[in-house]
């Protein structure tokens, strides 16, 4: 069994790494056998993880539109028949796409069901993928290990906003995001909030299973509660490094990309 598959509900997890820093996520019902891929990045990494598997793909699960994301879904459409599902702000940009869905949707993988978050900001129209019960947030480019997507074409009260709703669900909910960022994530917190024994402890985790080419992925929304700097706006030390103590945390929160922009 997958480590990433959760035992007591039976969501089977293939995490695979592609492109230069993406992972790809195959998940499927055990008892059916319905399969989805988070994510499109790669046609020929998605189906060398099908091979591996042996596993049939039924359905794509789009977060948003950008190539790397994407790049794959008329070559897995066309060799499998999976039907992709996408944004439904964003849908004229999802290639090959047969399905929206927007806020507050279900999506159904066999028994298993991901309640669709919409989560604006990297891009317009970027959505997430929330397994309540089998305690699995799929972010794409939302939300990273130690960090978030860049500003592409929301604001940062829109993104700020959608990362509060990330940071409401469940501790124990596994964050699995689509690049392995991690690593240079943690050295940009560390100078916000030094004296964050969490952040400090996580770090060095992190560079030890970079040092062995391991994956960080994926975290957990409690340790991103502790250690991530863009949930963090409201931690004194790190408004205090920024300069903005008391200020409102929105304006925090574009700061803080703001330098991670220039890091």
């Amino acid at each position: 069994m997958d480590p990433l598959t959760n035992p007591a509900t039976g969501l089977e997890v293939h995490q695979f790494p592609c492109l230069e820093d993406s992972y790809g996520y195959l998940v499927r019902d055990r008892e059916s056998g319905i399969c989805a891929a988070v994510d499109a990045p790669s046609a020929a990494a998605v189906e060398a993880a099908l091979a591996a598997t042996g596993w049939t793909l039924d359905f794509v699960l789009n977060t948003h539109h950008h190539p790397d994301h994407t790049g794959g879904n008329f070559e897995l459409k066309a060799g499998t028949g999976c039907q992709i599902i996408g944004p439904r702000a964003d849908n004229a940009r999802i290639p090959g796409i047969d399905v929206v869905v927007g806020d507050g949707d279900i999506v159904a993988i066999g028994r298993h069901r991901a309640r669709v978050l919409d989560t604006p900001g990297h891009t317009r129209g970027h959505i997430v993928y929330v397994f309540d019960a089998d305690e699995a947030v799929f972010t794409g480019d939302t939300l990273f290990s130690m960090g978030c997507g860049r500003l592409f074409e929301g604001t940062p009260a829109q993104m700020w906003d959608s990362l509060q709703k990330l940071r409401a669900l469940p501790a124990q909910t596994r964050v699995f995001c689509a690049h392995e960022y991690t690593q240079k994530n943690g050295h940009f917190a560390l100078g916000l909030e030094p004296g964050n024994r969490h952040l400090l402890a996580r770090v060095r985790e992190v560079d030890q299973l970079r040092s062995l080419d391991m994956p960080t992925v994926p975290s957990t929304l409690g340790l991103e509660r502790l250690t991530n700097p863009f949930l963090r706006p409201d931690s004194p030390e790190l408004q205090a490094s920024l300069g903005l103590s008391g200020a409102p945390l929105v304006e925090v929160f574009a700061e803080t990309r703001r330098r991670r922009n220039e890091f």
